[in-house]
């Protein structure tokens, strides 16, 4: 059901040929993405870290001040934060991070990118963005990686604005994934 102000509840079904072109959409997203996570952690440019640790690495260094509160770093990743936790005491342990407070909240505290830290971040992202144009782009061309990226950042940014899925049993969905 979907609210509309003028009428109130509308029963709306969703069109069987939409649903699965989205599923299938999104498993060639899916496998595309899990196909070239498999030939990033075989490729030999990580230095010693994970590639989990690595992005936060990453992440680090493209946040303002180099910092983020632990809960924003979990946001952006597929870790639970409690496993985020430990990754950050394991980077913090090498020097890599440190957690320190959040300027202008004194029970606040941020994980920090380190010099060290964002040297190491920069030395790995120099080879990994390496790896990153010979498996995409030795697979399309500009205009594509242009599309390709206009396309992802559509998709993530609209998500915020989207409703939660149906629920499980719903009889337009079930059928167009049948």
């Amino acid at each position: 059901m979907v609210e509309d102000d003028r009428d109130g509840p509308l029963d709306v079904t969703p069109d069987p040929g939409a649903v699965r072109a989205s599923a299938e959409a999104w498993e060639a997203l899916f496998r595309a993405q899990v196909t070239l996570l498999r030939r990033f952690a075989r490729d030999d440019v990580w230095g010693g870290l994970s590639m989990r640790e690595y992005d936060v690495l990453f992440t680090l260094a493209r946040a303002p001040g180099r910092a983020l509160r632990l809960r924003e770093l979990a946001a952006g990743s597929l870790l639970t934060q409690p496993s985020l936790s430990r990754l950050v005491e394991r980077l913090e342990e090498t020097g890599l991070v440190r957690r320190g407070p959040v300027e202008g909240d004194r029970r606040g505290t941020a994980v920090h990118l380190t010099d060290a830290g964002a040297a190491r971040q920069r030395e790995i992202g120099r080879r990994h963005v390496r790896s990153i144009h010979a498996l995409v782009g030795g697979a399309l061309d500009a205009d594509e990686l242009t599309t390709l990226q206009h396309l992802c950042d559509k998709l993530r940014l609209a998500q915020a604005a989207l409703p939660d899925p149906a629920p499980a049993g719903d009889p337009a969905v079930d059928a167009a994934a049948g």
